[in-house]
């Protein structure tokens, strides 16, 4: 039988998410033109005609988490704690992000800057763990921020992974009896799903790394405040695949030799046989068009997803 506190909660986050949702929603036409005059843009280098598209549009993800996040603090005083947090840490990562994208952080500068935006978490931990177990928290959320940040590039590719993952976390955290932090994800989701009906292909904006980083953070900070470690590594794999390939192929490459995916006249796109390896350029081991290959991916994403959410209904939760 459903609790009060069940309905409650579920009550407000879908409030959250609806609020997460209309706020980015609202705010990316106007995002979009402001990067647009601000010469915050790129080119989308996997079409033929290289249109100019908008920079940094996470910051639209980030205000709409922020938005339906004070909803949440508000609407449950006994949670503020841990969703303060939660919001501590994302802030954080989303302000590295910013960084990133506009001055280019070296790899060992962003490791370590999203170390320092993760240690927040520690405040969450359980009584009683060890050293390494608080070291580990924001080393997860380092690790995890970049994981969502390397499997990017395409066409809605990160906001609908991301999407993907809040969803499968949200149910996986229902089902293990974790209702307090489908506030978390329902908010993330909210923000994300706006986002990516501009990001879908073809894009109108790119999230930056100030979107990327943050789905990783927020999946951390889910996995040990809700102690559902073991799902969101699940949750993770499509990530861990794709950075484990190019860890792999670059251990043996110079980066010098690293050629871009090139794009055919009739528009499908052509992984060269030099360069670095990766998810993305295993799916084209055959030519295909991007949108085509930002749906393999959404589909592997909802497989290792559905498995995590079928681990929930077995799996207890993490002891710490």
């Amino acid at each position: 039988m459903l609790t009060a506190e069940f309905n409650n909660i579920l009550t407000v986050s879908i409030i959250c998410f609806t609020i997460a949702f209309s706020s980015t929603y609202l705010v990316m036409p106007r995002l979009i033109n402001k990067l647009r005059n601000a010469n915050l843009v790129g080119k989308d280098l996997h079409k033929l005609s290289k249109p100019i598209v908008a920079e940094m549009g996470g910051i639209g993800i980030l205000f709409g988490f922020i938005i339906g996040m004070f909803i949440a603090i508000c609407t449950f005083p006994k949670l503020h704690y841990e969703l303060m947090v939660t919001l501590l840490v994302i802030l954080l990562v989303g302000v590295v992000g910013m960084i990133d994208d506009l001055v280019r952080l070296s790899s060992k500068e962003k490791l370590f800057l999203l170390f320092l935006a993760g240690l927040p978490l520690i405040w969450v931990a359980p009584p009683n763990v060890g050293i390494l177990y608080l070291i580990s928290m924001p080393i997860a959320v380092s690790i995890a921020s970049n994981l969502t940040n390397m499997l990017a590039g395409l066409n809605g590719i990160e906001s609908g992974l991301g999407s993907i993952a809040m969803i499968s976390l949200t149910a996986s955290c229902i089902i293990m009896g974790k209702y307090d932090v489908s506030l978390i994800t329902m908010t993330m989701l909210g923000s994300l799903l706006a986002f990516l009906i501009y990001n879908r292909y073809p894009s109108r904006v790119f999230p930056g790394d100030v979107g990327t980083l943050i789905i990783g953070a927020c999946i951390a900070a889910v996995a040990f405040i809700g102690r559902v470690k073991s799902i969101a590594f699940i949750v993770l794999l499509p990530n861990i695949i794709d950075s484990l390939l190019k860890f792999y192929s670059a251990g043996v490459m110079e980066r010098h030799k690293h050629a871009p995916t090139k794009v055919t006249e009739d528009g499908k796109l052509v992984a060269p046989p030099e360069g670095f390896n990766s998810l993305i350029r295993w799916i084209l081991r055959r030519p295909m068009k991007e949108k085509h290959v930002v749906l393999i991916v959404w589909f592997i994403g909802i497989l290792f997803g559905s498995l995590g959410i079928l681990l929930a209904f077995i799996l207890p939760l993490d002891p710490i």
